[in-house]
């Protein structure tokens, strides 16, 4: 296992985030997804510090041991944001770097846009900017995709997916988290929520891309939270979508954009419309693209910050 650093625990908008804070210098804030943790940026850590930055890589609320709020309004893209930038006036930096993986870059390309003063740069895999659009996303998502898309299930089928990913956190991460199950031919899960299949689906294609031991801290991270928090994130899309009426679909600042060649989240055609000054590469993996392909993601992190916000 990776080196990690020991928790703090930090009081930031209200709430109290888990996080995990090492090095000095400019600050890069890495942002996970879902269902993730900190601990997915294990492998990126070390190599940052030993650049000449301060990284800090919270559980965000919902997440770990962090706050877990209960009104599933207090999990928008505006607190969530806010989150984010009172990390940074906790250790006093006006501005920072921030890097979002998953729901993760989610945030962090709202961040650019709504609190753009306190972002210095953007890296972000996974999922590029997305428009937002004449239709809240997940009606839109609800009329192409039907009822049993992800999202539009935990949105309108309120706990059953909660419940279902706690009934057995191990079964359902071990199958979630795999790599190399585009070499296979795809597996049919059954009817409904495919996801909730998932929790009792064994023996699915791919292989686990971490041990045994890495596995087990986010299944104790799960067991501790539940996937609730976590969840109230997608039902805040309608909310975000309003949130962003009046919002100019700019980010400004440099920005990196990471791809997995085989993830199932599609590459955007038009990015740059969107971001003028983004960099896109992209890798041969998967979703989980920092955890499958550490290094590769680290050599091009690492790059492009030399270029664009020098340690």
């Amino acid at each position: 296992m990776s080196t990690f650093p020991e928790p703090q625990i930090i009081d930031t908008n209200g709430i109290q985030l888990e996080t995990y804070v090492a090095g000095s210098g400019r600050p890069i804030v890495l942002c996970h997804g879902w269902p993730e943790h900190a601990y997915s940026w294990r492998h990126q850590i070390q190599p940052l510090v030993d650049a000449g930055y301060q990284v800090i890589a919270p559980n965000q609320r919902g997440y770990g041991n962090s706050s877990r709020p209960k009104p599933v309004t207090d999990y928008d893209i505006n607190h969530l944001c806010d989150d984010l930038t009172g990390l940074l006036d906790h250790f006093g930096h006006e501005q920072g770097l921030f890097v979002g993986h998953d729901w993760g870059a989610i945030v962090v390309w709202n961040l650019a846009m709504l609190r753009s003063a306190r972002v210095s740069g953007v890296i972000n895999l996974s999922v590029p900017l997305m428009q937002r659009g004449p239709v809240e996303w997940v009606s839109f998502w609800e009329q192409a995709l039907g009822g049993d898309f992800y999202i539009v299930h935990f949105n309108r089928q309120p706990d059953v997916a909660d419940a279902a990913f706690a009934a057995d956190p191990d079964n359902f991460l071990r199958n979630l988290y795999r790599t190399e199950q585009w070499q296979h031919p795809p597996v049919d899960l059954g009817p409904g929520m495919g996801m909730i299949n998932m929790v009792k689906a064994k023996n699915l294609p791919g292989r686990l891309m971490m041990s045994e031991a890495e596995l087990a801290v986010f299944v104790n991270a799960f067991k501790t939270s539940s996937f609730t928090g976590g969840i109230n994130w997608y039902r805040n899309f309608s909310r975000n979508w309003q949130i962003l009426a009046d919002v100019e679909e700019i980010v400004r600042q440099p920005a990196l954009m990471i791809y997995g060649d085989h993830d199932m989240v599609p590459k955007a055609e038009n990015l740059a419309e969107f971001v003028p000054r983004v960099e896109t590469a992209s890798l041969d993996c998967g979703h989980w693209i920092q955890q499958e392909k550490p290094q590769e993601t680290n050599a091009l992190m690492l790059d492009w910050l030399a270029r664009n916000y020098p340690a």
